[in-house]
């Protein structure tokens, strides 16, 4: 009981400090684009008609892409132990071959060039 009271204490402490220094360490020093609701640059209060950058739609895009390949292939580890571990390590193999030619394709399409 003694360990749980002391691990208590020291998280209720160490907590208790963390909040104090997150309110008294920060520059206080607003200016409009820090109190501004939009920081992406964007002007809010111009036109929604804006002429909006496909490259980098289609890079973001690609980030999302890439992204979800690393959820998709993080329980391979665990297809080890599986009673059939090549089906697993065929998909996942499958999967980033499908992915690579993909990157190949986008590559030699002239996708991923940010400027001409």
């Amino acid at each position: 009981m003694n360990l749980v009271t002391t691990v208590i204490a020291i998280s209720a402490i160490l907590s208790t400090i963390l909040i104090l220094v997150s309110f008294w360490l920060p520059m206080m020093d607003p200016n409009q684009e820090k109190t501004s609701p939009y920081e992406c640059g964007f002007d809010p209060l111009g036109s929604a008609r804006l002429p909006f950058s496909m490259r980098f739609f289609l890079v973001a895009i690609l980030f999302l892409l890439f992204d979800l390949e690393i959820a998709l292939l993080l329980p391979l580890p665990w297809g080890n132990q599986l009673l059939d571990p090549v089906t697993t390590f065929f998909w996942a193999t499958s999967l980033l071959g499908l992915l690579t030619f993909g990157l190949i394709y986008e590559w030699l399409q002239g996708g991923l060039e940010w400027a001409e």
